[in-house]
């Protein structure tokens, strides 16, 4: 299912307000970025139900509800967050990011026939975010032992196409299960490693998106903007690998466009577009039983990016290929790897490092 599908899906199970704010910002937002608000704002009018704010159904909560709400009660439900979600700072800013939207386009936008705004009052407006104060350099120290260096891509992308196989040959199911989607895996995999796609564009990919003469794609970034974005050769090796036997593996037919796609399932044997979460748990599962299981695949997507900064040095270059909207985000990765710092802390007292030993 594309995103723009789950998103009408789950826009028709909030109040009608906050579904036309949805149809609003389909010209400016991603379908992805509007699935996250459609989430959100689903746990948001669960908690007021919970609370007793509203007796009746999700898609009936009227908007004086929401005119009423006081400063205490949205802290309330930022606690809710932050401790029975256990959602972190950062997690709890998006929400409320995306209720603050909500808010203001019920105010300051949207009007009523006789030119009146939804809201007289933004209670939003009154809330602030958390103050995250972690830096870039302690960002990158975090993610430092989390993602993939030097000889681990090659490493991580051999275990996902052959290793993990051998590992359970005496285990029948998983065994053939690898071998059913090894090469879609091992596809998918390469294509992160080799490109830096985030998870929606790799979900988002169809075939005809790809153009393997070029070693590019076209995908819809962060704020519905189309780009093609390079990918490496083993990445399109591995992608003809893949194409070869797609068809045939998943039992497909012309009308389905999706690259990416599931085993068949069910008595009558249907595929589907993968999700983001088999995506995801897809890469956990390698993760784990490589070695190194905090590997996620926006984990991957930082190994390709801090590997492009080792080998180019080229932040505007890398900015683009990530499609990030700030330069400052970017920045991320030239703290990663800054290795002169190292060795300068290691010489202060006398003891050069290995590398400044060999050198």
């Amino acid at each position: 299912m594309r995103f723009h599908e789950r998103v009408d899906e789950k826009s028709r199970m909030l109040p009608w307000y906050v579904n036309e704010f949805i149809s609003k910002k389909r010209r400016t937002l991603s379908p992805a970025t509007l699935l996250n608000y459609c989430h959100d704002y689903i746990i948001f009018f669960d908690w007021l139900l919970a609370e007793g704010y509203f007796n009746g159904d999700r898609t009936d909560i009227p908007l004086e509800l929401l005119n009423g709400l006081t400063v205490q009660q949205i802290e309330d439900f930022l606690t809710f967050l932050q401790f029975r979600l256990d959602n972190s700072p950062l997690t709890v800013n998006r929400k409320l990011s995306a209720l603050k939207a909500l808010f203001h386009y019920l105010q300051n936008i949207a009007e009523t026939n006789d030119l009146q705004p939804y809201l007289d009052r933004n209670v939003m407006a009154k809330v602030e975010l958390n103050q995250v104060k972690e830096d870039q350099e302690a960002i990158a120290q975090k993610m430092s032992g989390k993602i993939l260096w030097d000889q681990e891509y090659e490493q991580f992308r051999e275990f996902v196409a052959q290793g993990y196989g051998d590992l359970y040959k005496e285990n029948k199911r998983r065994y053939h299960f690898h071998l059913q989607n090894r090469e879609r895996d091992t596809a998918i995999i390469s294509l992160i490693l080799g490109s830096g796609l985030r998870l929606s564009e790799i979900v988002g990919l169809d075939v005809d998106d790809l153009d393997l003469k070029k070693f590019s794609a076209r995908v819809i970034r962060k704020g519905n903007k189309e780009q093609y974005v390079f990918f490496s050769e083993q990445a399109l090796l591995d992608l003809q690998d893949y194409l070869a036997v797609r068809k045939a593996r998943y039992k497909l037919t012309d009308q389905i466009k999706a690259l990416f796609v599931s085993s068949p399932m069910g008595p009558k044997g249907t595929t589907r577009r993968m999700t983001p979460r088999a995506i995801e748990k897809m890469v956990e599962k390698y993760a784990a039983e490589f070695g190194k299981p905090a590997l996620s695949v926006h984990k991957l997507r930082h190994s390709f990016a801090t590997r492009y900064h080792a080998e180019n040095n080229d932040v505007p270059k890398l900015r683009r290929q990530l499609g990030h909207s700030s330069i400052q985000t970017t920045m991320i990765y030239t703290h990663l790897t800054n290795d002169e710092l190292k060795r300068a802390v290691d010489n202060m007292d006398g003891y050069p490092s290995k590398q400044t030993e060999s050198e």
